[in-house]
């Protein structure tokens, strides 16, 4: 048998520029968490414009760099990621460009999936951002989990949170605001059914 199923995990993968997405990450990790399964926080680095490694091989705080075997091993995946132009970040993108021998070999089929983001304005491309990054977990033929309405706190934000998934205004002034508590609640909500899930869909051994 398989570490990866002796000791499952929901990976959290995401990438963060201001910090407002490694916030939200934290959160759903603290949900995975609460529901009995390890969370693995785990982000990427930053795309060179110079085609050129300039990012140290080991960030310098936070969570460390993902590996495609972080990805491999994973019982269930959040993936999260800023919003780009209503798009996710290159940096992540990138990431899962890389990730096609697991497409090829079926890797992830039949894992949850969910994703989150952040943006600065509440009308940012939040939820366009979130549906364009279950595209590539549709391809891969992973099961797509959002937040159900029966999450109070869906009903009561007045920033982000969304059914596609988990979000966070973090403002326009640089410095990024706290996660709300509603917004926290919505993360947790999605680590909590995604480590729910990851169970559910575990194969028999």
């Amino acid at each position: 048998m398989s570490d990866a199923a002796l000791n499952p995990y929901v990976l959290i993968l995401y990438y963060s520029r201001t910090g407002g997405v490694a916030r939200l990450a934290q959160q759903v990790a603290r949900g995975v968490e609460g529901a009995g399964l390890q969370a693995r926080l785990r982000t990427v680095p930053p795309v060179s414009p110079d085609h050129e490694a300039s990012a140290p091989p080991v960030p310098d705080s936070g969570a460390p760099y993902a590996t495609l075997d972080d990805l491999a091993g994973c019982a269930g995946l959040a993936l999260g990621s800023p919003t780009r132009f209503g798009n996710m970040a290159a940096p992540l993108k990138y990431f899962l460009d890389q990730s096609s021998d697991l497409w090829m070999s079926g890797a992830l089929i039949g894992r949850p999936a969910g994703v989150f983001t952040a943006s600065a304005s509440l009308h940012g491309g939040q939820e366009s951002t979130l549906l364009s990054m279950m595209l590539p977990l549709l391809h891969h033929g992973m099961v797509l989990a959002g937040v159900p309405y029966s999450e109070a706190a869906l009903t009561r934000t007045t920033g982000g949170g969304t059914p596609y998934g988990a979000s966070h205004v973090s403002g326009s002034d640089g410095r990024g605001r706290d996660t709300s508590d509603d917004e926290n609640a919505i993360a947790k909500a999605l680590g909590r059914r995604l480590a729910t899930l990851a169970r559910q869909l575990a194969p028999a051994h």
